[in-house]
């Protein structure tokens, strides 16, 4: 088809077919855990900033996303038992999350995944390239 041309030069296009298909790495990445993107995102960051209590509304901030999505996310990570809410004291309009034992033992294999992901997309271009892209993709998102 003519578009095809089009398409394949469009940093638009070419950036939501690498969207469509790093959802599927993570997507079977996460699998054995029964996890989301956004639900390994809630706990690889909670792991990460453990000796600081985690606010899902900073989380959302940090992602990108809408709070709301970030609750979902939290919903069904403490509907498995994984995340814990506790009222922030300083606040107690919101909430700040801890983990649970078996969330850290799950956010440990998240974080390896989310490792593993990035060493490969390093071998695959490398890590110069990889910075590079990712520079020009940064400058394109903020128009």
């Amino acid at each position: 088809m003519r578009i095809e041309a089009y398409l394949r030069e469009s940093p638009m296009f070419v950036v939501k077919g690498a969207a469509r298909h790093f959802d599927a790495l993570a997507a079977e990445a996460f699998a054995a855990d029964d996890l989301g993107f956004t639900e390994g995102l809630v706990l690889a960051a909670t792991f990460l900033e453990e000796s600081q209590q985690t606010k899902p509304s900073q989380l959302a901030d940090t992602f990108g996303t809408t709070r709301g999505n970030v609750s979902h996310a939290v919903s069904s990570l403490e509907a498995k038992g994984l995340v814990q809410r506790k009222i922030d004291p300083i606040d107690a309009r919101g909430y700040l999350l801890t983990l649970k034992p078996a969330g850290k033992k799950c956010a440990v294999r998240v974080v390896g995944a989310f490792d593993k992901m990035q060493r490969n997309f390093e071998k695959q271009v490398g890590k110069e390239p990889l910075a590079k892209a990712l520079s020009i993709i940064r400058a394109l998102q903020e128009g």
